[in-house]
């Protein structure tokens, strides 16, 4: 039984929206699910089923639209896609509040075709990209080995796929019949920089981006010695979006024919990336509302952890800050999203490896993982492991909570989690993993500094009075007292720490008694002192 539910309208978009469609009348949320794809007909209506998506080939202008919606709207059907751009018209507008049925525009430069396989795809029972076992126009969906073999059998050429990083993500066979600069391709899975900066220069890429045919390059033009073979590429679009590139090694430009069958060819690899992307992001967030609803404890607690094969089992659950925001080099919030989303996967991967069980989605900016372990020390040794692989680059952090028995325990131990990672995430020393128990003192004085701010009041006391000396006479009446308290009274040492002599020392504590009006030989006096300090900011 599949696991994933049917997709409604909204999930359509969310998959599809970046790249096919706009929403451009209707509510998405209104439909919680789609029954089917249909190709309009004028000829010969077909027969709808409920909460249809219709495509609408050939409708276009505001009164064809309009009555196409009206008449869709007996029939029940969920949404009707025209061709971009669709017409700003309050005729349509009433039509679609009339019939119900939302409109979306399908973006220029994008197949019929290839939006229809996508949505089936979408919307197959199953999860998506589960088991490749779907095929998309021949081999198996998602099988881009398979595709770069039948595209190198169709150009009698070895060819790699590639992303718009020149990171390869499939290669057919013959690989040895190229040069050895494929060969150090492959086993990189990457085009080295010099390539990519050779081609850059000669403009191959913005050739290459900007139109839909094969693109001819030539080593010896570009300057690159060890490329013996020159290269055909072609874009591989989704409307206008390009998802990569395919590159053959060839002896010399293909003839008519075959450029055909590579510009068809593109097409197909296209429709075979983008179902590899909205199954992954299927997936992902399937995942991540299971993860999130087990954590919450509510009503669908139990069905989510039935579903993610974690019933009877003890565990704990993990709480890793996958970047840090104030890392320079991920200070951009798109490459921060692109960061969180790499460490997590590594995270979900590393303890896949070790606990098959475990269940780990990013919500937020936090991966959450329910790790099912006997006790704490496991999950400790696991996390710690983890970020002693990724190393000191990567800045991940990791909060352990407690064992939970049950479902109310996961959110015990979710918030024990959280907790301790607020610590971690605060610069509190140098530790990277941590559980509760660990950080205890650090997390009760950050929840009461919250409490402090949450209630409004100005800081008063002795503190406050000292601190407001120091901004007034440029002092160091806080820096005084601290030394000393740190210190427990060794005058000494504290006035070696801060570089003084001790009589000067001695003179700022009796200065620092007269203006903060703080009886330094009072227990209860020194207490509330250090712990005040403690809660200042800085």
């Amino acid at each position: 039984m599949s696991t994933r539910p049917r997709a409604g309208l909204g999930r359509v978009l969310e998959d599809l929206g970046t790249t096919l469609l706009d929403l451009a009348y209707g509510d998405p949320d209104g439909v919680d699910h789609i029954d089917g794809v249909v190709i309009h007909d004028p000829l010969d209506e077909p027969v709808l089923p409920p909460r249809a998506l219709v495509l609408g080939v050939g409708i276009e202008g505001v009164p064809a639209i309009s009555g196409a919606l009206r008449r869709l709207g007996g029939s029940t059907a969920a949404a009707l896609v025209v061709r971009s751009p669709v017409p700003v018209s309050e005729e349509l507008a009433a039509s679609v509040r009339e019939s119900g049925v939302a409109l979306l525009g399908l973006t220029r430069g994008a197949s019929w075709a290839q939006l229809a396989a996508l949505l089936r795809s979408l919307l197959a029972d199953g999860d998506v990209g589960a088991d490749g076992s779907e095929a998309v126009g021949g081999p198996a969906s998602g099988d881009l080995f398979a595709l770069a073999n039948a595209v190198a059998a169709l150009l009698d050429a070895p060819v790699t796929i590639e992303d718009r990083s020149s990171r390869v993500l499939a290669f057919s066979g013959r690989q040895e019949e190229a040069d050895p600069s494929r060969v150090e391709t492959i086993l990189g899975r990457q085009v080295p920089d010099r390539y990519t900066r050779s081609m850059e220069e000669m403009g191959v890429f913005r050739e290459l981006y900007r139109g839909d045919r094969p693109v001819y390059v030539d080593p010896l033009a570009a300057g690159l010695d060890d490329l013996v073979m020159p290269r055909v590429a072609i874009a591989v679009r989704a409307g206008d979006e390009v998802l990569g590139s395919i590159w053959a090694a060839v002896r010399a430009p293909l003839n008519p024919e075959r450029t055909r069958a590579f510009q068809d060819a593109a097409k197909l690899v296209a429709l075979h990336m983008m179902r590899l992307r909205a199954g992954a992001d299927v997936q992902r967030r399937l995942r991540a509302d299971l993860v999130g609803q087990a954590l919450e404890a509510g009503p669908a607690a139990a069905e989510a952890v039935r579903r993610l094969g974690l019933v009877g089992r003890t565990a704990v659950v993990l709480a890793m800050s996958p970047a840090d925001p104030s890392d320079p080099s991920v200070d951009e919030h798109t490459r921060l999203v692109g960061e969180q989303k790499r460490v997590s996967d590594a995270f979900a991967m590393h303890l896949g490896a070790v606990y098959p069980r475990s269940a780990v989605a990013l919500l937020g900016d936090v991966a959450y993982a329910i790790v099912p372990v006997p006790d704490v020390a496991d999950a400790i040794r696991v996390a710690c492991d983890f970020v002693e692989r990724v190393g000191v680059r990567v800045r991940a952090r990791i909060g352990v909570g407690c064992v939970a028995l049950d479902v109310a325990g996961l959110r015990r131990s979710r918030t024990a989690a959280d907790r301790a990672l607020r610590v971690l995430r605060s610069g509190a020393g140098a530790r990277r993993v941590a559980q509760l128990a660990d950080v205890e003192v650090e997390v009760l004085l950050l929840e009461l500094r919250d409490l402090m701010a949450a209630q409004g009041d100005p800081p008063a006391g002795p503190i406050a009075r000292l601190a407001a000396y120091d901004a007034t006479h440029g002092g160091n009446l806080v820096q005084t007292l601290r030394a000393w308290l740190d210190a427990f009274g060794d005058v000494a040492a504290a006035s070696a720490a801060m570089y003084v002599h001790q009589n000067t020392f001695r003179y700022r504590l009796r200065r620092l008694s007269e203006v903060g009006g703080l009886d330094l030989t009072d227990p209860d006096a020194r207490f509330a002192a250090m712990l005040h300090l403690r809660l200042m900011p800085g």
